[in-house]
C-alpha cells in the first residue's frame, strides 16, 4: 500500500449503509408524508404523479451532475402547485420520508468497528455523497457516534455538485487540507465513484461490491478500481496504521 496516503473518503449509500425493503416501515413514511403534505389525491395517484416528478428531478441531476437543495427540490421539483411558504419550511421532513418510503437504511455490520480502527490508525476520514437529503446523514453518524471521527462530510446536497463531477472529490480534499494524490475513495458505482475520484488525481480508489452483483458488474479499464472487496472490514488489510 502506498504509504503516502493520509486521508479516506467514503461514499454512504450501499458503502457505510444498505436498503433493506421492511414494508412496515415504508408503509408508514408513505402515510406520514401523505399527511405532512395534506393532498386530497388518493395516494396511488399522488405517488404515480410524485414518481414522474421525482424521475425527471433525477435524469437532469445525473446529466449535469448537479444537485439542488432540499428547498428547491420540493418547491420547484416535487411539489411545484403547492404554495412554496407551506413546502420550504418542511422540505427536510419531505426529504426523510420521502427517502424512507424506499426502505430503511442500516448500516453495515462492520461499520461501527472499522471507522473507529481507520481513525486509530491515523487517517483523517471524510464523507463525499450524492444525496438528496442535507441532514439526514450527519444526524445518522451523529445517532451512532461517529461524529468524532469524520473531518469532513461532503454532500452534494449542500454543494450543489454530484459524482462524478470531480470538484467535489477536490472539494473534499481541501476541506481536510490533503492534496489530491494523498486521498483514497471507498463507493459502490464505478461510474460515479471510480471515475470520478481518478479525475480529481486521488491516489487510491476502491470499490465495495455485494457478493451477489461481483458477476454482473462489468469493470472496464475506466472504471476498473485499485481494489475490490466484499465488506467494509476488508479495509483494515488495505490501509495498515500510519507511522
Amino acid at each position: 500500500m502506498n504509504q503516502t496516503l493520509q486521508a479516506i473518503f467514503l461514499d454512504v449509500g450501499n458503502t457505510l449503509r444498505v436498503v433493506i425493503k421492511d414494508v412496515e416501515f415504508m408503509t408508514q413514511a408513505k402515510t406520514d408524508l401523505v399527511k405532512l403534505i395534506g393532498t386530497q389525491q388518493p395516494e396511488p395517484a399522488f405517488f404515480e404523479e410524485m414518481d414522474a416528478r421525482w424521475k425527471a428531478y433525477r435524469k437532469r441531476a445525473k446529466e449535469l451532475y448537479v444537485e439542488v437543495s432540499e428547498k428547491e427540490l420540493w418547491t420547484k421539483w416535487l411539489l411545484p402547485d403547492y404554495p412554496m411558504e407551506t413546502v420550504a419550511p418542511m422540505s427536510g421532513q419531505l426529504t426523510r420520508l420521502w427517502r424512507d418510503h424506499s426502505g430503511r437504511r442500516i448500516p453495515r455490520p462492520d461499520v461501527k468497528t472499522t471507522i473507529p480502527e481507520l481513525h486509530k490508525r491515523g487517517y483523517i476520514l471524510g464523507i463525499i455523497a450524492n444525496t438528496i437529503t442535507e441532514r439526514e446523514i450527519p444526524d445518522w453518524i451523529e445517532s451512532d457516534g461517529l461524529t468524532d471521527y469524520f473531518q469532513a462530510i461532503v454532500l452534494s446536497s449542500k454543494v450543489g455538485i454530484r459524482k462524478p463531477n470531480p470538484e467535489i472529490f477536490l472539494e473534499a480534499a481541501r476541506r481536510v487540507g490533503i492534496e489530491p494524490a494523498k486521498c483514497a475513495y471507498v463507493g459502490d458505482n464505478p461510474a460515479r465513484d471510480v471515475v470520478g475520484a481518478r479525475s480529481a488525481g486521488y491516489g487510491l480508489t476502491i470499490l465495495i461490491l455485494e457478493p451477489d452483483s461481483a458477476t454482473s458488474v462489468v469493470l472496464t479499464d475506466e472504471h476498473k478500481p485499485d481494489h475490490v472487496i466484499r465488506q467494509l472490514s476488508e479495509l483494515l488489510d488495505i490501509f495498515p496504521p500510519l507511522s
